[in-house]
């Protein structure tokens, strides 16, 4: 593992693995927090099911491991769905598609009976929002009604999106049309498990509005957002540290790094103030930091043959 990346992976597998109560919404840290408690242990399980599939899974992730187990496996977990109800249904189906191997599937066939059809369907959906539905409802063995990847390419955020009319602060695209980008690359290439299908001058585009991307994010120091490109770089077949957007952002995330292995923030404006309690700087800090991690393992594990 390169060095740079092997200390950003275990300092931020250090500081997960310290903070599970935070991400056990049953928890005493859990009950009474601000942040989505079902988002957070569902982005959890995808960091444990991305990392399980690497040569050499990290034992750091053994307690998030026994917690996903734990919590796929409390009736009361899939409850928290509803309480988010723009949301429920794609919660329940990513549940489903990171549900650990060898547990009771029970709980997690229920959820799934509670998908409407024309939730599995391309009706009314972005072309992102498709590949996203697809991408769970395959790995979750689902049957849905989402065109092949091959006809959503075209029209996906990774060739559809331009830089020619950059966002208010000069980004290349506004924040959200950023993040579209980057889950639609670790969808389609199933977070650097195999190619995304891209090829000719639709990689070229891809790559180079990715790079631009980057360069600004080093500029601003929006470290959640550098953390996911560096994946994508990854995921679109280039060596981030090969690159200079991409060897820059895994600096600025080292310097943002602190000693206990906590990214503070998603981008230094946002990051938590040293007055915050321990609940308040968890809701800032962990998804940057879960991010960070999984970054840094997959790109600096061998690609899949």
């Amino acid at each position: 593992m390169a060095e740079p990346l092997e200390r950003l992976a275990a300092g931020a597998l250090g500081w997960l693995a310290g903070n599970l109560d935070h991400f056990d919404p049953f928890s005493a840290s859990g009950r009474p927090a601000t942040h989505g408690t079902a988002k957070a242990a569902l982005e959890l399980a995808l960091l444990c099911h991305c990392a399980a599939r690497l040569d050499e899974p990290p034992d750091t992730l053994a307690g998030a491991r026994a917690l996903v187990r734990k919590l796929w496996q409390d009736p009361d977990f899939p409850r928290l769905f509803d309480d988010v109800p723009r949301h429920s249904s794609t919660y329940g189906l990513i549940y489903a598609a990171l549900a650990p191997d060898g547990i009771d599937t029970a709980q997690v066939r229920a959820r799934l009976a509670l998908l409407e059809p024309e939730f599995l369907s391309p009706r009314g959906k972005s072309p992102y929002q498709r590949i996203e539905i697809r991408h769970y409802a395959d790995k979750a063995g689902v049957r849905h009604t989402v065109e092949p990847y091959a006809e959503l390419l075209a029209h996906s955020p990774l060739v559809a999106y331009r830089a020619d009319e950059p966002a208010e602060d000069g980004a290349p695209l506004s924040m959200p049309r950023a993040y579209a980008l980057t889950h639609t690359a670790f969808y389609l290439g199933d977070f650097g498990r195999t190619s995304p299908g891209l090829g000719g001058g639709a990689l070229v585009h891809a790559r180079d509005l990715v790079g631009r991307l980057l360069r600004h994010c080093v500029e601003h120091e929006l470290w959640d957002l550098a953390a996911e490109l560096v994946l994508t770089q990854f995921v679109l077949g280039s060596e981030p540290l090969d690159t200079p957007q991409g060897a820059a952002a895994v600096e600025c995330l080292v310097r943002a790094q602190r000693p206990d292995g906590a990214l503070p923030g998603r981008s230094a404006a946002l990051a938590a103030q040293p007055s915050a309690s321990p609940g308040e700087f968890f809701a800032k800090a962990y998804h940057t930091t879960l991010v960070t991690a999984l970054a840094a393992l997959i790109v600096a594990s061998p690609r899949p043959s």
